[in-house]
C-alpha cells in the first residue's frame, strides 16, 4: 500500500525554499496538512519577507492540498514555540517535526567571527532544539510524532570552512540520540537526515556537474518516509542524494583490554596505539549505557 498522510499535521521548517519547499510539497501531495515556516532570510540568515513561506503554501493549496504559512525564527524560543503554535491553531495537532532550517557563514576558523559562529549553532542546532521542545509535549500526549533531525556530511565527516555549520550538524546527532530514548515510550520516533542536494546553499560548494543530478525531491523520498507511520525505526542517520541512500552510523573499534586492573602507561598506549584504532571488526551501540556495560564486561562478566 502506498504511504500516505491523511489526518496527520507536518511542521517543516526553513520551507520557502530548496530541500524544505521540497519536503514540505512532498509530504502535502500525500495528504499532510503542512506549516510551512520560513524567516525568508538570504543564505547568511540576515534579512527576511514573508514571501518565500507563502509561495510554497500558494503551491500547496494550488494542488488541492492544506497548508498554512509561518514567518518565525527557528533561534528564539519564543519565535520557535509560536511555530508550535501556528499548527495548533490551524490544525489543533502536530504528528510530524522536520528541523530543516539553516544558514551558512563559511570561514576558515581562523578567520571566522565568534557571532558568525553563534549565529550558524543558533539556527541549526538550537533551532531544532527550541521547535522540537515546544512540539514534544503536544506529541507526549498525543502518544505518536515523527522527528527528522537535519544533519550533513559536513559535520560527520568534515569539510573545509564550515567549523561553525559542522559542529552544529553533529550536534543534532546527539540530540537526536538522547531523544531516541526518551520518546520511545511515547510513541515518538527520531531520525536524521544527512542530504547531498543543490539548493541555493550548497550550489557554490558543488562541482557544477553534479549540481543536476542533486535534486531536492531524492533528499524528500526519505525524509518522507522517516515521517510515516511505515517507519518504525528511531535513531538512524540516513544519507541521501542523487538516488543513492545509505545509513551511517557512528562506530567503535574492536579496541584493546589491558586485563582488569592492568597498570597501564603512556608508553603502552603508544606500543599499542594501532591494535587500539584498529577498524577491522567494528560495533555500534544503541546507548551509552550499552558501551558502558560492554568496557565494564570483564569485572562483571
Amino acid at each position: 500500500m502506498a504511504i500516505d498522510f491523511q489526518g496527520r499535521v507536518a511542521i517543516v521548517t526553513g520551507a520557502g525554499a530548496g530541500l524544505g519547499r521540497s519536503h514540505a510539497l512532498l509530504l502535502a501531495e500525500r495528504g499532510a496538512k503542512v506549516v510551512v515556516n520560513d524567516l525568508g532570510g538570504a543564505v547568511d540568515g540576515t534579512g527576511g519577507s514573508a514571501k518565500a513561506a507563502d509561495a510554497v503554501v500558494a503551491e500547496i493549496k494550488a494542488k488541492g492540498g492544506e497548508a498554512v504559512a509561518n514567518h518565525d525564527s527557528v533561534s528564539d524560543p519564543a519565535s520557535a514555540a509560536n511555530i508550535v503554535r501556528t499548527a495548533m491553531e490551524a490544525f489543533g495537532r502536530i504528528d510530524i517535526l522536520v528541523n530543516n532550517a539553516g544558514i551558512l557563514r563559511d570561514k576558515s576558523f581562523a578567520k571566522m567571527e565568534i557571532a558568525d559562529f553563534d549565529t550558524v549553532v543558533d539556527v541549526h542546532f538550537l533551532g531544532s532544539a527550541y521547535v522540537t521542545k515546544a512540539a514534544w509535549p503536544v506529541m507526549q500526549q498525543q502518544q505518536y510524532g515523527r522527528i527528522v533531525m537535519t544533519s550533513s556530511n559536513s559535520g560527520l565527516y568534515g569539510n573545509f570552512g564550515q567549523s561553525n555549520y559542522a559542529g552544529a550538524k553533529t550536534a543534532v546527532v546527539g540530540l537526536m540520540n538522547a531523544l531516541k530514548q526518551e520518546g520511545g515510550k511515547y510513541g515518538i520516533l527520531v531520525n536524521t537526515i544527512a542530504p547531498v542536494a543543490a539548493t541555493r546553499m550548497t550550489e557554490a560548494l558543488l562541482p557544477p556537474k553534479l549540481l543536476p543530478h542533486l535534486k531536492p525531491e531524492y533528499v524528500s523520498q526519505a525524509v518522507a518516509y522517516l515521517c510515516s507511520e511505515a517507519c518504525s525505526a528511531t535513531g538512524d542517520i540516513i544519507s541521501a542524494g542523487a538516488g543513492f541512500y545509505a545509513k551511517i552510523q557512528i562506530m567503535e573499534a574492536e579496541g584493546l583490554f589491558f586485563g582488569v586492573d592492568a597498570k597501564v602507561s603512556i608508553d603502552d598506549i603508544a606500543a599499542n596505539y594501532a591494535k587500539i584504532t584498529d577498524m577491522a571488526k567494528p560495533r555500534g551501540f544503541g546507548s551509552s549505557m550499552e558501551e558502558v556495560m560492554h568496557i565494564a564486561k570483564p569485572f562483571v562478566g
